[in-house]
């Protein structure tokens, strides 16, 4: 009789490259170098009898054998990482509550709480993005263990400085701006950090504006701009393509940088403390 067994680090490769579209970023993720990760592949390619991935010069596919595999070998990984952790990390485990700002959840954390995710499957993650006012006024009220918070740089320290980067004001193009009499604004809904920056600099800075457009979306905002109902404020690192940032001129005042912190509320689990250090080791090189 012909036993083939699955080989758990293959099918950890290939998901991960499956996840991240690429060899060199699996690679990466896994610290190992791209021929072992191509070696790999073949390897698993060998032992089912099938071609995976489907690879360009510029991009990496699954084949239709590679999108059949994909979610058999996800429960695969779950229930090894989940025995795993039954065994080695009884402790690890519970829920943790997390409130986020949606821009910052969207373009940075993604990543970041999924390896915390894959290292601990016993651990129930349990996020919501909201405005930062928002968010502090229900971690106050305990919905929250842990919280990231947009704050003035200048500002009385309150937890852990994360993040830090320009903010800049984006439009569907440079003459979306010149020549504006009164700014028209794409806004999130008060109470917002952002929407204050925005209006309190164009104040400062002696500007007519208005509100032309509120959206409690990130994407819903974007959009707006994108079709030209106004300019809004993003960090500059968060601007997407299809969106440019304006230079300050004589029609839009420099703004401040934006500032992320991480806030832990004072009875938190242990496993909660955890994944604000991974959180805090995972961001900072980048600040």
């Amino acid at each position: 009789m012909n036993v083939r067994n699955l080989d758990i680090d293959l099918l950890r490769t290939f998901v991960t490259i499956a996840d991240l579209g690429s060899f060199t970023a699996a690679g990466a993720r896994l610290g190992r170098t791209q021929s072992t990760i191509s070696l790999q592949v073949k390897r698993l390619e060998a032992l089912v009898s099938r071609i995976l991935f489907e690879r360009t010069a510029r991009s990496v596919l699954l084949t239709l054998d590679g999108q059949v595999l994909l979610g058999s070998a996800r429960k695969i990984l779950h229930m090894n990482d989940k025995v795993i952790a039954e065994l080695t990390e009884p402790d690890v485990r519970g829920r943790v509550r997390l409130g986020v700002p949606e821009d910052f959840a969207t373009a940075h954390l993604p990543d970041i709480l999924a390896l915390f995710t894959e290292a601990h499957p016993l651990v129930e993650l349990e996020v919501t993005c909201d405005l930062t006012l928002n968010l502090l006024d229900r971690f106050h009220a305990g919905a929250f263990d842990l919280v990231l918070v947009k704050r003035e740089p200048a500002a009385a320290p309150q937890g852990v400085r994360v993040w830090r980067e320009p903010l800049v004001w984006v439009a569907r193009n440079q003459e979306a701006v010149d020549g504006n009499e009164v700014i028209p604004l794409v806004v999130s809904p008060e109470p917002c950090v952002y929407r204050k920056r925005a209006t309190d600099a164009l104040d400062a800075g002696g500007r007519t504006w208005r509100i032309a457009y509120t959206s409690t979306s990130l994407a819903g905002a974007q959009a707006a701009v994108k079709a030209g109902l106004g300019i809004s404020v993003l960090p500059k690192k968060m601007v997407p393509s299809f969106l440019v940032p304006v230079a300050t001129t004589q029609w839009l005042p420099q703004l401040p940088d934006t500032e992320i912190a991480l806030i832990e509320g004072r009875s938190i689990s242990d496993t909660a403390h955890m994944l604000a250090q991974h959180i805090v080791q995972a961001l900072e090189p980048r600040t």
